[in-house]
């Protein structure tokens, strides 16, 4: 099958090109600057930046499927407006390309009040993506433990670094993390499941936890020991993303989005995605040993390439 991957420096797609491959189909990955970009072997590179209308049509020529994978987290305070931009400029390219299938993966949450700005703008691009002429399939997952995963690389430094941790509220908030591997397998098992196609599905690991349980179980694999978390309730998200922005390599552009999005309650309902799946879910212990085991070089390299590309 021939895929194209928009985001493929991220994260998420770095991970998913490899896996792409091997299942074998056709990957062309969408990268604004390939001079930057050390593809698999096999995979074509197209050019282009979804936020300028135009300049990726090509890249869809031919394409069967393709995964959008981008957001504009690091960009700044109007990443939600850019992130509508990016989503209808390739839907309208999807459309006209004669793309059959598109696979997202945004973000879990419910559809309310409660939702912070970076989830709501995760939902509003599936909103958009939706319209399109395509079939759609969603994932919708939290946080995704791996090297080179934002949120990831943030509790690892705050456990390293921090042995006594002042929290807002937002600690004792339940979250479904997921490893990596697995939301890789998601990914790429819908290309052999045309039955999930306009359909929706929540993904998480075998572990619902708080994010103090979280932090504690990262401290003890890691080797540091379980910090010692003290919540605060006067401690507003926003002095939360302050602080992590201080006492962690995570960019405050990205930290300040995660830190709001952490006092909604993320806890996928896994039953449909389970039954139409064969994928084991990873334990959230093995998740994290996985990541540890990555080397920092690689991790680093990840993190600073996950710029436009998804990265929860």
């Amino acid at each position: 099958m021939h895929v194209l991957v928009t985001g493929a420096t991220g994260f998420v797609g770095s991970h998913l090109v490899p896996a792409l491959l091997a299942a074998g189909h056709s990957v062309r990955a969408l990268v604004r600057d390939p001079s930057e970009y050390a593809p698999p072997d096999g995979v074509d590179v197209a050019t282009g930046d979804l936020l300028d209308a135009g300049s990726f049509d090509a890249g869809l020529d031919g394409v069967d499927v393709a995964y959008y994978l981008v957001h504009s987290m690091r960009a700044g305070s109007d990443y939600a407006e850019r992130d509508r931009r990016a989503a209808r400029n390739f839907r309208r390219a999807a459309d006209e390309a004669g793309v059959d299938r598109v696979v997202y993966l945004g973000g879990l949450g419910e559809d309310d009040e409660t939702l912070s700005k970076h989830l709501r703008s995760r939902r509003e691009v599936e909103f958009i993506l939706r319209d399109g002429e395509y079939d759609l399939t969603t994932f919708r997952a939290a946080i995704i433990i791996g090297a080179g995963s934002a949120s990831f690389r943030m509790i690892r430094e705050l456990t390293t670094r921090l042995p006594v941790m002042l929290t807002p509220r937002w600690v004792r908030t339940d979250c479904h993390p997921i490893a990596i591997d697995d939301v890789v397998s998601y990914l790429v098992g819908v290309l052999d499941a045309p039955e999930t196609a306009d359909e929706t599905y929540e993904i998480g690991g075998p572990e619902v936890l708080t994010y103090a349980e979280i932090l504690k179980q990262t401290g003890r694999l890691i080797g540091t020991g379980e910090p010692t978390i003290v919540p605060i309730p006067v401690l507003t998200p926003k002095l939360s993303a302050y602080w992590v922005a201080l006492m962690t390599d995570v960019p405050s552009s990205v930290a300040r989005p995660l830190i709001h999005g952490l006092k909604t309650p993320v806890v996928a309902d896994t039953e449909a995605a389970q039954a139409q799946f064969a994928v084991a879910p990873t334990s959230f212990a093995d998740a994290v040993r996985l990541a540890l085991s990555e080397p920092r070089s690689r991790d680093a390299a990840r993190a600073a390439a996950a710029t436009g590309g998804a990265s929860r």
